[in-house]
């Protein structure tokens, strides 16, 4: 049962006056955005119900997108609101109600960090979330198991459930990822630590000798050129750039009608096609071009036979040689003789 401290005494539920202890109405309101309406409409009679055992009553208004939690009469928790309004906070930051309705134990705190002002780039500011949720979630799941803590992160904020402890731990955590400082390196830290919780020698003494030191490396990028436009001397505003219906006018098509503009768009893309055609045909014909280098060669080929004139010479050459092989032959022959 849930007590409520009142001076330096601890009241219950039954021992609280019939009439509450609360004189005035105290509320608060919330915004959700549009993608948690149905959701919330399907949530919201047990939403109601666990409010109810603390008499705290709860209004959905969807017109506004807005939820509200007020005090009765009847409520005999001073702190209750408190709690109410971090549960309806956390349902619109899309914590579903099995989780959030946790928030109304004594030892439960929340903590919703807006991260979307910490990084000045969209794209930087992508990065940097992802790198906090790691590959399937697994950088997120080992923050939730080494802080005992419930961690979620949607849109521009992450949403922590648990002990104070371990809220600040975790709010180190993210301000540090979106910092440039990757989580990875606070995860060992926080192992180390567990580890030396376990050992009652070490409780007393100082930990910085056992705690990893990272030393901060300046990485040296390429230094992208500044191209600095040019200012041109024209002192007259640059012309106004056409409408559809000017353009359409200066080709003539605004006075055709729907067929016909599909019609000339059709003959205007087979134009396109045959041209792009041709030229493929071009291409593939230029394979079985001779190289120049052959052409030069032919040119240079020696005179043996190609040419009538080189034959006849050649043929000449031939008898006229035989012939004096012959005559030597005779000479040789008659000298025998003699």
């Amino acid at each position: 049962m849930r007590q409520s401290i009142i001076g330096n005494q601890f009241i219950n539920k039954e021992d609280a006056p019939k009439g509450g202890l609360l004189t005035q109405e105290s509320s608060f309101a919330t915004l959700f955005p549009q993608y948690r309406e149905q959701y919330l409409r399907e949530v919201w009679p047990d939403v109601k119900k666990v409010l109810a055992e603390h008499e705290i009553k709860a209004d959905l208004n969807l017109v506004e997108g807005s939820m509200s939690v007020a005090t009765t009469r009847k409520t005999w928790d001073p702190y209750m609101i408190i709690k109410a309004r971090d549960l309806i906070k956390l349902l619109a930051r899309s914590v579903p109600l099995q989780q959030a309705k946790k928030i109304l134990h004594d030892e439960m705190h929340c903590d919703i960090i807006k991260i979307g002002g910490l990084v000045a780039q969209k794209e930087r500011f992508v990065k940097r979330r992802q790198r906090l949720v790691g590959p399937n979630g697994s950088t997120l799941k080992a923050i939730e198991l080494l802080t005992q803590c419930y961690v979620l992160v949607q849109g521009q904020t992450v949403s922590i459930m648990g002990s104070v402890k371990g809220i600040k731990q975790v709010r180190r955590i993210i301000e540090d990822c979106f910092r440039n400082i990757h989580p990875i390196y606070q995860i060992k830290e926080l192992m180390i630590r567990r580890e030396l919780e376990k050992d009652p020698e070490l409780q007393n003494e100082n930990w910085d000798r056992f705690l990893p030191r990272f030393k901060n490396r300046n990485v040296q990028r390429k230094k992208q050129k500044i191209i600095k436009k040019k200012k041109s001397d024209n002192v007259f505003p640059p012309q106004p750039t056409p409408r559809k219906e000017d353009l359409l006018m200066e080709s003539g098509e605004y006075f055709l009608n729907e067929q016909e503009r599909q019609q000339k768009k059709r003959i205007e893309r087979r134009e396109v096609q045959k041209a792009k055609t041709a030229e493929k045909k071009r291409e593939r014909a230029k394979v079985f071009e001779p190289r120049p280098e052959d052409k030069q060669k032919k040119r240079k080929a020696p005179e043996t036979g190609t040419s009538g004139e080189s034959a006849k010479n050649m043929a000449d050459k031939l008898k006229a040689k035989l012939a004096t092989k012959k005559a030597k032959t005779n000479k040789e022959g008659s000298d025998l003789l003699l």
